[in-house]
């Protein structure tokens, strides 16, 4: 069974579950585990620096600490950091968004418009706070939304091949990111984008079966999607459309994402 180093300072602080192994990748390992001092349940995530160069390292655990003072609704906690690059973060208690779409998907369910907004809402609302670092989203309660994983997401990102071979095909994955450009603020609303549609379709825009990287580049770069399905509104499908414009600059802002959100949440509230 997969272990944490040993005699990390956080492992002082944390009763770790190895039983409850969440997620392990070539990059870290995740596991449950409670503090100690009240018993709160947390993410243990061990980072396996050795690919890591010095200078890396201590990029990447600056940016946790900066992260760990940051406080928003829709952004999951850093709550502690060790010099191993073991990392406490508030626990996804209901999983991530992947696995309720996985669900929906197996109970031939949809999640619905009013729900796809509210989504859009929630995560626009943290890339306004925060709208340059990439992240998971994860479901902290029901219809709770919150983005995780974000500093390491950055260094990662930065890394197109290396990503690639981490990850699997990265179907968020940015015109720009696939032709090993940069990655900023517009980059994170194509990754948004991708997440909009699927909340709809239940799948990404870009999936094709039996697809490899170099075909899922040449559906980005065509933009090669399939409309949204039938029962979604046109202004839903005309937001995903101008957020999946390859040329960066003509893509919404956060800002400018949330405001329209907003609006078709307050609606559906009524409604």
């Amino acid at each position: 069974m997969e272990r944490f180093a040993a005699a990390t300072a956080l492992n002082q602080k944390y009763d770790i579950d190895h039983a409850q192994l969440i997620g392990r990748g070539k990059l870290s390992v995740v596991h449950r585990a409670r503090r100690r001092v009240d018993q709160r349940l947390v993410v243990l995530k061990k980072i396996q620096v050795f690919e890591m160069g010095s200078k890396e390292r201590s990029e990447c655990m600056n940016e946790i600490e900066l992260l760990r003072t940051l406080q928003h609704p829709h952004i999951i906690s850093y709550l502690d950091c060790d010099n191993e690059l073991t990392i406490a973060m508030e626990a996804a208690e209901l999983g991530d968004l992947a696995g309720l779409i996985k669900q929906t998907v197996q109970e031939g369910a949809q999640l619905g418009e009013a729900a796809a907004w509210q989504a859009v809402m929630q995560i626009s609302d943290a890339l306004s706070f925060m709208h340059e670092r990439r992240a998971n989203v994860f479901l902290t309660a029901p219809n709770v939304m919150k983005l995780g994983d974000l500093g390491l997401g950055r260094y990662f990102s930065s890394k197109t091949e290396q990503t690639h071979s981490n990850v699997g095909t990265p179907f968020y994955m940015s015109p720009e990111c696939m032709q090993g450009g940069g990655y900023d603020f517009k980059s994170d609303i194509w990754s948004l984008g991708c997440l909009f549609y699927e909340v709809a379709a239940l799948r990404s825009p870009f999936f094709q079966q039996g697809i490899n990287f170099y075909m899922l580049g040449r559906r980005i770069m065509s933009r090669q999607f399939e409309p949204l399905p039938a029962g979604y509104s046109s202004e839903m499908g005309q937001l995903v459309d101008a957020m999946l414009q390859l040329e960066p600059s003509h893509r919404p802002s956060a800002a400018d994402i949330l405001s329209v959100a907003r609006a078709r949440v307050a609606q559906h509230a009524t409604s």
